[in-house]
């Protein structure tokens, strides 16, 4: 089984993703965690962890680790920080670690941040991270979801490159659809949208422009 270790474990979506991959025959989840009192919700459901700050040096997170799901986020408090200086520090450290894939949770209007006023910062830490993961060694794919809700997951999607449309999904969605792109080739190198829709999720891969 391949090691994933989720940045971003203790927040709403990474729970979500921490289910996934323990219910998974393919991948083993560790849980990355700030501090060491968060530990223990993870070990209650057999679940390794790894403590680590996205502000310091993050290199020890990466040992024996196979593919990385970065979910992590600052809720806007530290964006440069943790949204974009914390991501990059976790690239660099999965180069040197050799990682398989990188798969990096973005935002949609991350191609474009001067265009949000009320989400510039942001959406600007957002779009510089994910410049990093694409000019980098790995292997990645970079998922934009739409406006984020704790609905329930319809397995139904909407994905393109680029949508040209506004719209939700949820976190369930969300969830596997990062959890699937790290295995399904198809979203190898690749920056997708995605939001609520009328196609399962396994055909929807196939709409990724190659």
């Amino acid at each position: 089984m391949e090691q994933v270790l989720v940045a971003g474990a203790t927040g709403n979506t990474g729970h979500k993703i921490i289910q996934l991959l323990k219910s998974s025959q393919y991948f083993e989840p560790i849980a990355m965690v700030r501090k060491e009192e968060q530990q223990a919700q993870f070990r209650a459901q057999q679940v390794q962890t790894v403590l680590g700050d996205l502000e310091k040096d993050v290199s020890h997170t990466l040992k024996q680790i196979d593919k990385v799901i970065f979910a992590a986020g600052s809720g806007g408090k530290k964006v440069e920080a943790v949204d974009q200086e914390g991501a990059k520090k976790m690239i660099q450290a999965s180069e040197k670690a050799k990682v398989k894939k990188f798969v990096m949770l973005s935002s949609m209007g991350a191609d474009q941040p001067e265009q949000s006023e009320e989400l510039k910062d942001y959406l600007r830490a957002k779009h510089e991270a994910d410049a990093y993961l694409q000019a980098s060694q790995l292997n990645y794919s970079i998922v934009r979801p739409g406006r984020l809700t704790n609905d329930k997951g319809l397995g139904k999607i909407q994905l393109s490159k680029s949508l040209n449309t506004q719209g939700q999904i949820s976190r369930d969605d969300v969830a596997q659809v990062l959890v699937r792109s790290l295995h399904e080739a198809a979203t190898n190198k690749q920056t997708f949208e995605i939001i609520q829709g009328d196609t399962l999720k396994g055909e929807a891969f196939k709409d990724i422009k190659q």
